[in-house]
């Protein structure tokens, strides 16, 4: 396993981190317990998850997968051998079930944060995250920026604020931010600098095959700051193993049982997703493999998430990290970028 400083901090991550957000949904507590035993065993120490988890989000649900993992803790004693990262959510109207709608003011994180510390049985989170932001701006596949100011809602200092409030009280140890444009990264950045509060150490945005948006204004931040990408979706929902091809439906896989989710199944996004698969076939690569290890070769990559609903898969995903690939092939790749770029963004 390779390992990454966790921004300017002196904490050090996998570079490959197990997301979590099919525990107590796909996955039930068991299987969780299984998939973070064979991760750890392979050399993970960064997991990832979020208070609205497991996917996708409900009432009757919400909570379950940090309540999996902190049982996992629990059992086996190893809370101080794992990098752990969670999420407080952002407003929305479909997040209803949340504190009756998430804000990201102080009283909104602080509750969650106490929430997913008794989920997760632990006194402190590695690494706390702002799901999404507060404002209105482009993210969750939205490319073009509406200046909307009337709807910013609470302002990043005085989020940044309650969160270096926990920093202090020791309950977080690290901050970061998920789903942001640079705007947003720099201006975390900057307001850290001028009240002397903690800094952002990453940001959690989706990257892959499909939708490489994050090279265009985030990756310059990422490695000019060393705040890292921690990039999700690095399979785009499963999309670029080719198991949906031609329209098929594996049985238990997320497409399958969530046709919501249709960010990278978009009818013209398959042709793309097959020229990605013949590229791995023609080379004698899992495509899945294939797809993740082109996203650990990053430069601005502190850690890859990936997920699995088997061992299976999860063996897969771990092995991508043994895959380094040949100047022919990472070319193979670019050319097909250039002429179809982030086709699902």
């Amino acid at each position: 396993m390779q390992y990454n400083p966790l921004g300017t901090s002196s904490i050090q991550v996998s570079r490959i981190c197990l997301g979590t957000m099919t525990f107590g949904e796909q996955n039930d507590e068991s299987q969780a317990h299984a998939q973070m035993d064979m991760a750890f065993e392979r050399g993970v120490n960064f997991f990832d998850t979020a208070e609205m988890y497991p996917i996708p989000p409900r009432a009757e649900t919400q909570g379950r997968t940090e309540t999996h993992i902190g049982n996992w803790l629990a059992r086996n004693g190893r809370r101080d051998q794992i990098v752990l990262a969670t999420k407080a959510t952002g407003p929305g109207d479909w997040m209803a079930h949340i504190r009756g709608g998430p804000r990201l003011n102080e009283r909104h994180i602080r509750e969650a944060l106490h929430g997913s510390l008794q989920r997760l049985r632990t006194d402190y989170v590695d690494l706390y995250q702002l799901h999404w932001p507060e404002r209105r701006t482009n993210f969750f596949g939205r490319l073009g920026y509406e200046h909307q100011p009337e709807q910013d809602g609470v302002p990043i200092e005085e989020t940044l604020t309650a969160l270096a409030k926990l920093v202090e009280e020791g309950k977080v140890r690290t901050i970061g931010v998920s789903n942001e444009t640079p705007w947003g990264v720099m201006a975390y950045l900057r307001l850290a600098e001028r009240q002397g509060g903690p800094r952002i150490v990453s940001i959690q945005n989706p990257y892959n095959l499909l939708n490489r948006t994050f090279e265009i204004g985030l990756a310059e931040i990422a490695q000019r700051e060393k705040v890292g990408l921690l990039a999700y979706s690095p399979l785009a929902f499963g999309v670029l193993s080719g198991k949906y091809l031609d329209g098929k439906r594996p049985e238990g896989a997320r497409l399958s049982l969530f046709s919501g989710y249709s960010r990278y199944s978009k009818p013209h996004v398959e042709p793309v997703v097959r020229r990605y698969v013949e590229l791995a076939r023609r080379h004698e690569l899992n495509p899945a493999q294939m797809a993740l290890a082109y996203v650990n070769s990053r430069p601005f990559l502190t850690a890859n998430i990936i997920g699995a609903t088997t061992l299976e898969q999860l063996t897969d995903n771990l092995d991508s990290l043994e895959l380094e690939l040949p100047a022919e092939i990472i070319a193979e790749i670019e050319e097909i970028h250039r002429q179809c770029p982030n086709v699902a963004p």
